[in-house]
């Protein structure tokens, strides 16, 4: 009888182990912004869009309105620069919100940009954005930007 108890115990913790284990939804869009802004906006990866955001994806961007071509010609731009500054990306989310396949986030945003070892400049954003759980998972299909100025 020990051994049925000792089974039913490692099975129902293994379960629960499981369930743990697998981020949820709110995880999984806070992670994707993360992961978007250190690939995108730190690697100037343009071959990972696709992995982060919609086809029809636009930010908003201090007053301009950057859509998947734009964003494709600052990171055309970006990766030709011999010398680019390396940036450090770092958030603090204030609310996340999952409704069935969207997702709201609203969060600080922080870079800090450095050369040579050097820090150069240090920013401040206000955002949010908007995603949707796909087939191939959560995508961002918005994000609202605004640079807060040091006083």
């Amino acid at each position: 009888m020990k051994t049925v108890y000792l089974l039913l115990f490692l099975l129902l913790n293994t379960a629960a182990f499981a369930q743990n284990a697998i981020p949820s939804d709110e995880k999984q869009v806070q992670q994707l912004i993360q992961d978007s802004f250190d690939g995108i906006f730190s690697e100037f990866n343009s071959d990972l869009l696709p992995n982060f955001y919609t086809p029809d994806f636009l930010l908003f961007e201090q007053g301009e309105i950057w859509d998947m071509a734009f964003i494709q010609n600052y990171l055309t731009r970006a990766q030709a620069n011999p010398n680019p500054p390396t940036r450090t990306n770092r958030f603090e989310f204030i609310q996340t919100k999952v409704e069935g396949n969207r997702a709201w986030v609203g969060y600080w945003n922080y870079a800090t940009i450095t050369r040579d070892g050097e820090v150069i400049r240090e920013i401040k954003w206000l955002e949010s954005a908007t995603a949707v759980k796909t087939n191939a998972g959560w995508r961002l299909d918005m994000l609202h930007s605004t640079r807060v100025e040091k006083p």
